[in-house]
């Protein structure tokens, strides 16, 4: 195996060749935020909460779609750093309607989590307060935007995994939704197989299984795992 060596927060690290900088930390128990990131799935950068400070470089970089290079100065923890993750978590709770208390996902909530681990305790921009029509029209899940913050794990994995591309995303900017079929109802679409993998990878109450109830919606993300290592090495010891 190829590896590369570069530092990373003045660690001296080795990291298999075509590693990413976040793979690479991860492997060296190097903590780096993202929310749009998930184990199993394609890369997306769109969180942009992994930046991080790359030596000679002139802007931050995302972490999670940057390679590793030999001999690459990285740091992952800076005041700058800092500041822009905190405003980054700040305007993803501004732009939706973020209510922790009414939310099936209190207290296990990704955003939530990554919101305390990171300080942020109040917000400095103005609320939108979108007012944003839920879809219960599926027989086991809801889907609720008012929740989401486009990080389109959901999309990934009915895509990448599941093969379906039931969802999808659909308009620019603020005006982006992750939407079901050809932007119709979730019930009523014919290439969803009900699996409810975007279920279990949607790190807010984004989508959730019908019947839970406020901080009752548990999440596990370790059968992605389990599912790419069954398909690709014929291993299947979940819950074991």
């Amino acid at each position: 195996m190829t590896v590369v060596t570069l530092t990373i927060n003045d660690r001296l690290i080795s990291a298999k060749k075509g590693s990413t900088i976040l793979e690479a930390a991860e492997d060296a128990d190097i903590f780096i935020p993202t929310l749009c990131r998930l184990k199993g799935l394609s890369p997306r950068g769109g969180c942009r909460l992994c930046l991080v400070e790359v030596e000679g470089s002139p802007r931050l970089t995302a972490s999670c779609i940057t390679q590793a290079q030999e001999g690459m100065v990285v740091r992952t923890e800076t005041e700058t750093l800092g500041r822009y993750r905190r405003m980054i978590i700040e305007l993803l709770l501004t732009e939706r309607n973020h209510v922790c208390a009414v939310c099936v996902m209190n207290g296990r909530c990704e955003l939530q989590r990554m919101a305390a681990r990171l300080g942020v305790d109040h917000v400095r921009y103005e609320y939108r307060y979108p007012d944003l029509a839920v879809d219960a029209s599926h027989e086991r899940h809801v889907r609720d935007p008012n929740r989401c913050i486009l990080c389109a794990r959901c999309v990934r994995v009915c895509d990448e995994v599941e093969g379906a591309h039931t969802l999808d995303m659909m308009g620019r900017g603020i005006h982006t939704n992750v939407i079901t079929g050809m932007n119709i109802p979730w019930g009523k679409t014919r290439s969803c197989t009900s699996c409810g993998k975007c279920v279990q990878v949607c790190p807010t109450g984004a989508i959730f299984s019908k019947g839970t109830g406020v901080a009752e919606m548990e999440k596990r993300q370790d059968f992605l795992a389990w599912i790419l290592s069954g398909r690709d090495d014929n291993i299947w010891n979940w819950g074991e």
